[in-house]
């Protein structure tokens, strides 16, 4: 109905790029509440916020509180973070997709979760087949306004050290400028650029489901 305000739930808004998404819809007037499902505390007092802690792992146990116009799932982990192969694919796939599930069950029209460019299920590489298992399981809930967003390596200060993602970073900040055409996808991205892109796409339509890095930095600019 025109006029009534929307609500969202967001998944890793204690993370770099859910913790901007937070702050964003935080301050956009056409959402009245949001909810964060996470294992610690956001340590943000704010009248539209509404925290539940708990396992992520066990997703369904929220399933009764786990009601909203639109999900937005930002939870990933690393290599370096997450060591254990079963752990890392419990969560970067098994958290996703019960989110997922649950839109189904409760009736959510729009998922938006951040994936990663060189998703693929058919991949040798570890990271980039989990990716790509989780896309495919994410689809095949049907859920109407699915959108699967796919960054290059993400900018911005995070709270822990990695090695080789700092030295990543720096290595792109001197490429991006020489990534130019079908090699733009390849660049950096910013985590603010990924949380406005995902509020775009939860509020327009677009003919994808699976976003590339280039065309969310596209999407982002979009008023």
């Amino acid at each position: 109905m025109e006029g009534s305000k929307k609500s969202a739930i967001i998944l890793g808004a204690t993370g770099l790029t859910g913790g901007l998404l937070l702050n964003e819809l935080l301050e956009d007037h056409r959402y009245e509440s949001i909810k964060i499902f996470s294992r610690s505390p956001s340590q943000k007092s704010h009248p539209k916020l509404k925290e539940f802690l708990g396992d992520l792992l066990s997703l369904s146990n929220f399933k009764l509180d786990f009601k909203a116009d639109e999900v937005h799932c930002c939870i990933g982990t690393t290599k370096s973070k997450t060591p254990d192969k079963e752990r890392y694919r419990n969560i970067d796939h098994g958290i996703p997709l019960a989110a997922a599930q649950l839109c189904s069950e409760n009736k959510i029209d729009t998922f938006l979760v951040i994936s990663s460019l060189g998703a693929d299920a058919k991949s040798s590489i570890f990271y980039n087949k989990i990716k790509g298992e989780m896309e495919e399981a994410v689809l095949k809930q049907g859920i109407p306004h699915t959108y699967i967003l796919q960054p290059s390596i993400i900018g911005g200060q995070r709270d822990e050290r990695r090695a080789g993602e700092w030295i990543a970073k720096k290595l792109f900040s001197v490429l991006n400028a020489l990534l130019l055409g079908p090699l733009k996808k390849y660049r950096s991205i910013q985590p603010a650029t990924i949380a406005r892109s995902m509020i775009w796409l939860a509020n327009n339509s677009y003919s994808k489901n699976r976003i590339p890095s280039d065309e969310i930095v596209n999407i982002a600019q979009h008023d």
